[in-house]
């Protein structure tokens, strides 16, 4: 158990000098990302939310890609197009930027529901089809998404099936006092960011990932999230329950890397 603690905590411990003051927000990243899960960050433009997904990139030696949606975004510029070659004549597929390690869904809202839909199987199957053909994703795969929820204007509210691909919806928030005088002062001279250095390799992360995968979850525990979802459908207030595979799938992970947490990060 001492090199994954010692791993993580290093990961927490860069990401957190350049994104000052956010270790819950980052630590919930960390855990949607060995969780196998994805994270939606909802806030308002300025907090840092592109800096911490770039941060726990550079931190994981992740092959990093970047998707600005746009109202003019089409779905072949996310999964890729197939390109007719004629001195081959054959089709070859160029892959879009939805074919990295960790990638940033940048103002995910502001496209058309046709193209958020051509995330739906990369988020929840860890695949793209174009033209007929499956592209299987890289491993580890990570996609953190960002909107704003003041503005809406040009905006598209993702769908249900949409939100439930996501395993944590978070906020960041502006940091304190301290904090930001802490932020002056790390960059006077240059970014933190610009020194940022990697502390675990690609690899490393797949075999955090397996540990989860072999974390023991009681009987006990499982009914304890049955419980909660079954709860969800009889609620008054809730329009609509929990009620997919997917979504208790979710639930599982969650507490297997609440109960890996507890392991690990215990003082």
């Amino acid at each position: 158990m001492n090199q994954p603690r010692t791993q993580l905590q290093e990961i927490i411990e860069a990401v957190e000098y350049v994104v000052v003051g956010k270790r819950e927000v980052i630590t919930l990243t960390l855990t949607a990302l060995l969780a196998r899960g994805h994270v939606l960050i909802e806030d308002v433009p300025g907090v840092g939310k592109t800096m911490l997904v770039r941060s726990v990139a550079k931190a994981t030696s992740a092959d990093f890609k970047r998707i600005q949606f746009t109202p003019d975004l089409l779905p072949s510029d996310v999964t890729g197009v197939s390109i007719y070659n004629q001195r081959t004549q054959e089709f070859e597929f160029r892959p879009g930027p939805i074919m990295g390690n960790i990638v940033l869904a940048d103002e995910i809202n502001r496209s058309s529901p046709k193209t958020q839909s051509a995330l739906l199987e990369a988020l929840e199957e860890g695949m793209v089809t174009v033209d007929g053909q499956t592209h299987q994703l890289p491993e580890p795969f990570f996609v953190m998404a960002t909107q704003n929820p003041i503005e809406h204007g040009g905006t598209y509210p993702l769908p249900e099936a949409q939100l439930d691909r996501f395993l944590f919806r978070i906020q960041m928030g502006y940091p304190n006092e301290m904090e930001e005088m802490d932020m002056l002062d790390r960059t006077e001279n240059t970014h933190p960011f610009s020194h940022l250095q990697s502390v675990i390799s690609v690899d490393e992360i797949e075999q955090l990932q397996q540990e989860v995968t072999g974390v023991y979850v009681d009987d006990s525990v499982k009914q304890y999230i049955v419980a909660i979802v079954r709860e969800t459908r009889d609620l008054e207030g809730v329009e609509l329950g929990v009620s997919r595979v997917v979504q208790l799938r979710s639930c599982v992970r969650v507490r297997r890397m609440l109960c890996k947490w507890s392991r690990i990060c215990a003082s």
